[in-house]
C-alpha cells in the first residue's frame, strides 16, 4: 500500500506519469494521525491544457474502436480491484481515514460500478424514426460527447471518481480527472493506475492533481471537455453550472444533501433504530446521504430515544485501522472544527446533548441532540460529521412538511409497518431517492441517482450514463429525389 503515495504522487498526462511544474506542493497528510503520505507537486493551466489535448486526440480512435474491445480493459479492470483489494483498502483508510468497514463498502460498490461499465461498453443503440417525406430515412446515432471533465469529491473518493470516469470511457470519451486535494492518490492516480494496467490506450484518462488556487476555473472553463461531471458541495456546484452554462457545456452535478429518516408512529423501533445510526454515523457522517435529521413520531418517540442514544453509546472511535472503530476521523482539522462549531450552535440555541462527543485533532466523537427550535437553520443545511438532530412530530403531514422544509432534495427513508403508507409518504416528500424501511444511504448501479433542488443537476448509473456522457445525432438519407419549392 504504502507504494501507491510514492509511485503514483504524479500527475499523469498522455500515458506518462510525471510532476507537476507549478510552484508549490500538495501535501496528503494521514487524517488520523497527520502522518506525510505523499507530497505531489501541483498541475498548472498549462498542464490542465495538456490534459485535455491529449484526451481529445486520444478519444477519436478510441470512440471508434469495437466496443467489445473497449468493454474488455474494464473487465480487466475489475479484476485487478479484485487482486489489489486488501492494498486499496490499506490506502482508503490511510488517506481519508476510512474505518475497514468502510473500506470494504466502497471497494464492494466500486466493484459493481465497474461490472456495469462492463456492460454500458456496449449499451447504445441507434435508431431509425419515421419520416413524413416520402423516401426519406431518418437515422438517430447515439455518439460519445468527446472528452469529460470529472471533479471528485474526498469521501468516497475511489468509487465516486470511478463512476464518472469508468462509464465516460466505457461509452467512446476521452477524460480528464481532478480528484480532490485531500485525497489525491485513492481518488486519482490510483484509478489511473489500475486502467493504464488494464490496457487503456495511453491519453484516454488524464490526472491532474491541482487546486483552484493556481489554475482558477481553467479545469471547467477548457474549449475541449463538453460535459463536467463535478460531485461536492452545492455552492461549489452552482459556481460549475454557471460556468459551464457560460461556455455551454453540459454539467452533472450530485451535490450536498440534507436528509431525514422518519419514523413513523407503526414503526418497527428497533430496526429504525439500527438503519437511523448507521444512516447518520456511517463514515462519520461524512455522507452527502446522510440522515442529518431523525424525524419521530412523538407517540413512539421516547422509546426510540432510548434505543437510539443506547446504540450511539457503543460507537467505538478511534484508528481507523483498527476493525473494530466504527468512527474514525473526520477528513481534516477544518471539518473538525466546523463540525464542533455546528455542535456549539445548536447548544447556544437551546439544544439539549443527549450525548455529546469529544474532539480530538481530527477524531470527533458521535453527538445526538434534541430540542432544536423549529426556525433553527441548522435543521435546513447539511452537517457533514457525526452529528444526530432528533425531531419529534405529531402526524404525517406535519413530518412531510419537516422532510420538506429545507433546500435539499437528495435522498430520505421512512419506516413504517404498512408499506403502501411508506410509499404514499414517499411520494410526497422532494426529492430524488426516497427508501421505505431502509437507511438513506444507499447506491445502486442500474438505478437512476441524483437529487432535487440544491442537490444537484441530472442524474448517474445504469441507461442515464447515456444520457450524462453520450449525444443524439441525426443523419436523415433521401432515397429518390426530395422535391424543393423553388
Amino acid at each position: 500500500m504504502s507504494s501507491y503515495f510514492t509511485d503514483l504522487a504524479q500527475q499523469y498526462i498522455d500515458g506518462e506519469w510525471r510532476p507537476g511544474t507549478g510552484s508549490w506542493d500538495i501535501i496528503d497528510f494521514n487524517p488520523y494521525d497527520n502522518e506525510k503520505l505523499a507530497s505531489i507537486t501541483i498541475a498548472t493551466a498549462d498542464e490542465v491544457d495538456a490534459a485535455y489535448r491529449a484526451a481529445e486526440r486520444a478519444q477519436k480512435q478510441w470512440a471508434g474502436t469495437n466496443p467489445y474491445t473497449r468493454r474488455a480493459v474494464f473487465e480487466k479492470a475489475l479484476r485487478l480491484v479484485e487482486e489489489r483489494e486488501a492494498e486499496i483498502g490499506d490506502a482508503i483508510v490511510a488517506e481519508l481515514g476510512g474505518t475497514r468497514l468502510k473500506a470494504a463498502f466502497e471497494l464492494h460498490l466500486a466493484k459493481e460500478f465497474l461490472r456495469e461499465a462492463v456492460h454500458l461498453a456496449l449499451r447504445p443503440e441507434g435508431r431509425i424514426v419515421p419520416s413524413p417525406v416520402d423516401g426519406k430515412e431518418n437515422r438517430v446515432y447515439r455518439v460519445p460527447v468527446g472528452v469529460v471533465g470529472v471533479i471528485s469529491p474526498f469521501n468516497f473518493p475511489f468509487l465516486l471518481s470511478l463512476k464518472s470516469v469508468a462509464p465516460a470511457l466505457a461509452l467512446g470519451n476521452g477524460v480528464v480527472l481532478k480528484p480532490h486535494q485531500n485525497t489525491p492518490v485513492v481518488g486519482g492516480t490510483l484509478v489511473a493506475k489500475i486502467l493504464e494496467d488494464a490496457g487503456l490506450p495511453a491519453g484516454l484518462l488524464n490526472v491532474v492533481v491541482t487546486d483552484i488556487a493556481e489554475i482558477g476555473d481553467a479545469f471547467i472553463e477548457h474549449p475541449v471537455p463538453k460535459v463536467i461531471s463535478f460531485t461536492g458541495s452545492d455552492r461549489v456546484g452552482r459556481h460549475v453550472a454557471t460556468v459551464c452554462a457560460a461556455h455551454f457545456k453540459r454539467s452533472i452535478l450530485e451535490l450536498g444533501g440534507n436528509s431525514a429518516l422518519v419514523v413513523l408512529d407503526d414503526a418497527d423501533i428497533d430496526y429504525a433504530v439500527d438503519a437511523a445510526v448507521f444512516s447518520r454515523y456511517v463514515h462519520q457522517g461524512q455522507v452527502c446521504m446522510a440522515a442529518n435529521r431523525v424525524l419521530v413520531d412523538r407517540a413512539v418517540a421516547d422509546e426510540f430515544t432510548g434505543k437510539f442514544v443506547a446504540k450511539v453509546k457503543t460507537l467505538k472511535a478511534g484508528d481507523p485501522r483498527d476493525p473494530s472503530t466504527v468512527i474514525g476521523p473526520v477528513i481534516n482539522s477544518s471539518q473538525a472544527d466546523a463540525v464542533s462549531a455546528v455542535v456549539e450552535q445548536a447548544l447556544a440555541e437551546g439544544a439539549t446533548a443527549l450525548v455529546r462527543g469529544s474532539v480530538t485533532d481530527n477524531l470527533v466523537e458521535p453527538s445526538v441532540l434534541t430540542g432544536l427550535p423549529a426556525d433553527s437553520a441548522l435543521l435546513k443545511q447539511e452537517v457533514f460529521g457525526p452529528v444526530a438532530f432528533l425531531v419529534p412530530f405529531d402526524g404525517e403531514e406535519e413530518a412531510v412538511r419537516l422532510v420538506n422544509d429545507t433546500p435539499y432534495g437528495l435522498s430520505g427513508a421512512v419506516h413504517t409497518g404498512n408499506i403502501e403508507r411508506g410509499v404514499d409518504f414517499a411520494k410526497q416528500v422532494d426529492t430524488g431517492m426516497f427508501h421505505v424501511n431502509d437507511g438513506t444511504v444507499h447506491d445502486e448501479p442500474i438505478v437512476p441517482f441524483g437529487g432535487e433542488k440544491h442537490s444537484g443537476l441530472g442524474r448517474l448509473n445504469g441507461d442515464t450514463m447515456l444520457d450524462a456522457f453520450t449525444t443524439q445525432k441525426w443523419i436523415s438519407v433521401q432515397h429518390g429525389r426530395s422535391g424543393f419549392p423553388f
